[in-house]
Formats: structure tokens, C-alpha cells, sequence
């Protein structure tokens, strides 16, 4: 049986589009279920200068590398509130890839992050998954707080560390998500992944 990972993935720029320097971030919720428990780390970049695009390619690049290290093919639910990734991977990239890597009129923005992309992605069985961002969803909300810290901070971790986001959750829980079941949202999630 292959194994399931669900990841949560958002992205920031500070300032994007504005001219001089955008610092942005992105940051991602990596669950995987081990045995009877879903075991979750964080896994958060930074760049001094950059844009929300490149920001959510560049995270989903960090996270499959890292996915791919056990050298494993795993069925992957990858969520994400960033439509140009979820549609550029879902219905660009296959017309993209039988042109030669040709758009029908004119260059492919951020071209190499694209095909790097594909590259570590293809390792695994992955669903892209669109949610709307800032609409409420714990998980896509904690990816959203990790990507502006990373950004306001210029952090990144090393790799992937232990995840936060239950500490984070139960802050928020009374207020915000009373009823919400992690656990229950992971299944979910993972089922459409193997879909």
C-alpha cells in the first residue's frame, strides 16, 4: 500500500509588485501517517527579493526534494490556496511540455522553477488541490502564518522540523475553530489524494 502525505502549502511576499525589494516566504504543513498516528512537520523558506509566483513554486520544489529523500513513491494531496501553481501544474504544464516547453504566445514566466518543479514531483503520485486562502481553513491559515514569518523574518528552516501546528490550533481554537478535528481533515484530504 502506498504511503500518503498531505501537505498544506502558502506563500508571501511583502510588497509584491512593488518596486525595490520584496522579501517573501512560504510555508508548508507536511502530514504523513505513521502507523496509527499522523506525524507533521513544518518546512519554511525565505528570499530577499521575489514574488507570490515564485514563492509558491519554490516551496512546492523544497517540499517534494525533501519528500523525496527516502526515495519513495508516495500518493501526495498537495493544498494549496496559490491558483497558478494548482493550475499551472493541473492544465499548463502537460500543453507547456508537449510544445518543448513552448507557451503559445511568448515566454513561460519563471521558466526554470517550472521545469524543477516536474522534475521532483514527478517521484511521487500527487493530486493539486486548490482552497481558497484566508477562508477559514486551519491548515491553510498556519501554512499563511509560517510564509509571513519566514518572509517579516527572513528565516528558513532547516529542512523539515517538528510542526507547531496543534499548539498553534488550540490558541486559536476557542475563537476561531471550536469543532475542527486535524486528524479528520488529514483523511480527508489524503482520501482524494488516492482517488
Amino acid at each position: 500500500m502506498t504511503q500518503v502525505a498531505v501537505v498544506h502549502a502558502d506563500e508571501s511576499c511583502l510588497g509584491n509588485g512593488r518596486e525595490g525589494m520584496n522579501p517573501g516566504g512560504a510555508g508548508i504543513l507536511i502530514e504523513i501517517r505513521i502507523k496509527d498516528r499522523i506525524e507533521r512537520f513544518d518546512l519554511f523558506l525565505a528570499s530577499p527579493d521575489t514574488t507570490n509566483n515564485r514563492m509558491a513554486l519554490s516551496g512546492a520544489i523544497a517540499t517534494f526534494a525533501l519528500l523525496s529523500r527516502k526515495e519513495r513513491r508516495l500518493s501526495v494531496g498537495y493544498v494549496s490556496d496559490s491558483e497558478y501553481l494548482v493550475k499551472g501544474m493541473r492544465e499548463w504544464v502537460p500543453g507547456w511540455r508537449a510544445r518543448g516547453w513552448k507557451r503559445k504566445g511568448g515566454e513561460i514566466e519563471n521558466l526554470e522553477l517550472w521545469q524543477a518543479l516536474v522534475k521532483v514531483a514527478e517521484a511521487h503520485d500527487v493530486r493539486w488541490l486548490w482552497v481558497r486562502g484566508h477562508a477559514g481553513d486551519p491548515k491553510n491559515e498556519y501554512a499563511d502564518w509560517l510564509a509571513v514569518r519566514a518572509a517579516r523574518e527572513e528565516i528558513m528552516s532547516e529542512g523539515a522540523v517538528a510542526s507547531g501546528f496543534l499548539a498553534w490550533l488550540e490558541e486559536r481554537r476557542a475563537k476561531r475553530f471550536p469543532d475542527y478535528d486535524p486528524d479528520a481533515a488529514f483523511g480527508a484530504v489524503a482520501a482524494e489524494a488516492v482517488r
